[in-house]
C-alpha cells in the first residue's frame, strides 16, 4: 500500500516537471556516481556496511537530509552487515533503485520512501518433537520527511512505517521448545500494525527530541538484525523482557531526549508508555488508555574512531519500569507459591542494565561503517531476578567481510549466545508436582551465515543453527537448524 502510494507520489512529481528537468535529474544522478566511483568498495553500490538509505552512490540525493532526518537514518552498528535483510531498521534502496529520478525528485521534496519484504525459511534436522519446514516473512513499508523541506521547520523529521507479518514458526510448530526463537521475524501478532509514527527535532548542535510512536529498541541497546536466530537479533532487553519492552514491530507512545557531549560521546534518557493493548492483533493507531506503567531506559554511549579509521561503539545503560509484575517464586505471603498455589507477590517495579561492545579489528571503513576485514561484538544484559523468567543474557560474535571481496554485499557471520533461566523459576519448578520439566540450565544457541547480494536489493543469507539445553532444559535434545534469511527491497 505504502510503496504504490511512493509511485504514485513519484509520478505526480514528474507530471508537473518538465521533459527536461527530469533529464536533467537523471544525469545529476550518474555525475554524481561517477564522481564517487573511486571511492566505492569493490563491491558497488548496496554493499555491506554503508549507512543506510542514503549511502549508496547515485542516490545520495534519494533521502532527505536535514540534521533529524540524518540522524533518524544513521545506524547504530558499526560492522560490515547489509541492512536489506536487517528486519528492524530501514532498508537502502532496491530493485528499482533512482528508476525515472522519483527517488531524487522526492528527495528535494524533502521525501523518502522505503519498501521491503524479509523471508525466514527453517527446517529443524534434529530436535524437537517433528521434523518440519516453516516459513514466515515481514513486509514493511515506510516513510521519512525531511521537514525542512517540507514545511520549513529547520532541524525537524517525521517517519511513519507499516509492517506486516505473515506465516508460521518453526519454533512452535517442530515443538523445539525453545527460549528464543530459530525465526526472528516471526511473532507479535501477524497482523498489520502502525511500527513507526514519530516525530524528531534537532535543537541547537547537541540535542535530539524525539516523540510520537516508537519502541525502545531503536534508541535503547540498539543491535542489529543480521542473524535469524532471536538470541542475536535486536535489542537484547527486548529478547528477555519482552512483557513489558516491546521491541519492533510493536510501538509505543514515547519521548526521547539524546544529548551529544562531543565528536564521540553521547547520552540519553526516554519514557514509553507500556500498555499490553499495543499486543492486540487487528489494525489500530494508536492505544492511549490502557498502560500500565512506564517503562525508562537510560544510555551513556562511546563511538570512537581509532587513528587507522576503524570504528568502534561502547553502550553502557538500564531501565526501570513502574508497572506491577508477578513475582516469579513467591505468593502474597511470601512462600513458595508452587506450594501453596496462592496468588503471586505483586512487584511494583522492574529494572535491568546491559553493556554493548562493538569493534572493528581490521580492514577499512568508510563514512563512520567498517566496509571491510573483522568486527566484533558482545552484548550482556542482565534483568532483575524477582520479575524475569529469563534472567540474563549474554551473546559474542563476529563478522568478515573479504573471503570473496568481488561479490556483492558479501559478509560472514558467526555468533554464539547463552540466555539464562532465573534459578527461582527452576527452584519453584521443583516444588511443583505439576512441573513437566525443570528448567534448571542455560540456552545456548549459535549461528553461521553467509550473505551475498546476487542483485541491488534481493539478499540471501542461508545459515545453520545449533541449540544445546532448548528452553533451558538439561535433559532436553539438542535442536540443529538449517535456514534461508531472505530480503528484497523496492
Amino acid at each position: 500500500m505504502k510503496s504504490r502510494l511512493g509511485v504514485g507520489l513519484g509520478w505526480a512529481l514528474l507530471i508537473a516537471t518538465d521533459p527536461a528537468a527530469a533529464q536533467q535529474a537523471r544525469d545529476e544522478v550518474v555525475q554524481d556516481e561517477a564522481s564517487q566511483a573511486p571511492a566505492q568498495d569493490v563491491q558497488g553500490r548496496g554493499a555491506v556496511g554503508q549507512q543506510g538509505p542514503a549511502s549508496s552512490p547515485g542516490n545520495t540525493q534519494a533521502q532527505p537530509d536535514s540534521g533529524a532526518a540524518a540522524s533518524s537514518t544513521a545506524q547504530q552498528e558499526v560492522f560490515p552487515s547489509a541492512l536489506t535483510a536487517d528486519t528492524r531498521r530501514p532498508p537502502p534502496p532496491g530493485l528499482i533503485g533512482d528508476w525515472l529520478a522519483i527517488r531524487t525528485r522526492l528527495a528535494r521534496r524533502g521525501i523518502g520512501l522505503t519498501a521491503r519484504y524479509a523471508s525466514e525459511s527453517a527446517y529443524n534436522v534434529t530436535g524437537g518433537e517433528r521434523q518440519v519446514f516453516r516459513e514466515t516473512g515481514q513486509f514493511d513499508a515506510g516513510m521519512l520527511l525531511d521537514l525542512d523541506k517540507v514545511a520549513g521547520l529547520k532541524g525537524g523529521a517525521f517517519q511513519a512505517t507499516l509492517t506486516w507479518r505473515r506465516g508460521r514458526n518453526l519454533s512452535d510448530d517442530a515443538g523445539l521448545g525453545t527460549l528464543q526463537q530459530v525465526q526472528e521475524v516471526y511473532g507479535r501478532g501477524q497482523t498489520l500494525r502502525v511500527t513507526q509514527l514519530w516525530y524528531e527535532q534537532v535543537i541547537g548542535d547537541t540535542l535530539e527530541l524525539k516523540l510520537g510512536l516508537t519502541n525502545p529498541g531503536e534508541d535503547f541497546a540498539a543491535f542489529s538484525c543480521q542473524f535469524m536466530n532471536l538470541s542475536f537479533c535486536g535489542a537484547q532487553p527486548g529478547n528477555l523482557a519482552g512483557d513489558y519492552w516491546f521491541n519492533w514491530p510493536v510501538s509505543q507512545l514515547g519521548a526521547r531526549a539524546r544529548v551529544t557531549l562531543d565528536k564521540t560521546h553521547y547520552v540519553s534518557a526516554a519514557v514509553y508508555q507500556i500498555n499490553p493493548r499495543n499486543l492486540n492483533d487487528g489494525f489500530f493507531v494508536a492505544h492511549v488508555d490502557g498502560g500500565t506503567g512506564v517503562l525508562i531506559p537510560v544510555e551513556a554511549g562511546w563511538t570512537p574512531t581509532a587513528g587507522d579509521g576503524r570504528v568502534g561503539a561502547y553502550k553502557i545503560g538500564g531501565w526501570i519500569a513502574t508497572a506491577d509484575a508477578n513475582d516469579v517464586y513467591l505468593d502474597v505471603n511470601r512462600r513458595p507459591q508452587a506450594v501453596t498455589g496462592l496468588e503471586p507477590l505483586q512487584r511494583s517495579s522492574r529494572y535491568g542494565v546491559y553493556v554493548n561492545v562493538e569493534q572493528q579489528l581490521t580492514g577499512r571503513a568508510r563514512d563512520g561503517k567498517a566496509v571491510s576485514g573483522l568486527s566484533v561484538f558482545a552484548n550482556v544484559t542482565q534483568t532483575d531476578r524477582q520479575t524475569s523468567v529469563t534472567d540474563n543474557q549474554v551473546s559474542l560474535g563476529l563478522f568478515y567481510r573479504g573471503l570473496a571481496p568481488r561479490l556483492r554485499g558479501e559478509v560472514l557471520g558467526i555468533a554464539v549466545a547463552r540466555t539464562s533461566v532465573n534459578g527461582r523459576v527452576a527452584r519453584g519448578q521443583r516444588l511443583s508436582p505439576m512441573a513437566e520439566r525443570i528448567q534448571d540450565g542455560a540456552e545456548q544457541a549459535a549461528e553461521l551465515f553467509y550473505s551475498i547480494q546476487p542483485l541491488e536489493g534481493l539478499e540471501l543469507r542461508p545459515n545453520v543453527q545449533w541449540i544445546r539445553h532448548p528452553g533451558g532444559v538439561k535433559q532436553a535434545d539438542n535442536v540443529s537448524v538449517v535456514g534461508l534469511k531472505a530480503a528484497i527491497t523496492l
